[in-house]
């Protein structure tokens, strides 16, 4: 049996996303992401609040979680767990590769439909 494929999406330069902060990316054929830095560290998810379809790169970073700027609900950046109401579905967690001085995405790819 084969493993799971993986492709690399490049999402922006670790330069314009500095520590404490979070980019918004648009790539083809993804929903929009949020790429974080926590002191270094990069962490990607879906863009989108599960609960009130806004943007979470509008919102605000509080230690390793994310405050969505609508209801005011919170995730997990590292998982994507939600942490307070009235977020209660999961955000989608993306793996990160850094390839020299650039962020990607690993996805998975999909399988035959």
């Amino acid at each position: 049996m084969a493993e799971n494929e993986t492709t690399l999406i490049r999402l922006c330069e670790i330069a314009a996303v500095p520590a404490g902060t979070v980019k918004r990316v648009k790539v083809e054929g993804l929903p929009a992401l949020a790429v974080y830095n926590l002191n270094n560290e990069f962490f990607i998810t879906d863009d989108t609040c599960t609960h009130g379809q806004a943007s979470l790169s509008d919102g605000v970073i509080d230690g390793d979680m994310i405050e969505c700027p609508l209801h005011a609900g919170c995730f997990s950046i590292r998982t994507g767990e939600p942490l307070s109401f009235p977020a209660t579905v999961p955000i989608r967690t993306y793996r990160v590769r850094i390839v020299g001085e650039e962020i990607f995405a690993e996805i998975e790819k999909a399988g035959t439909q």
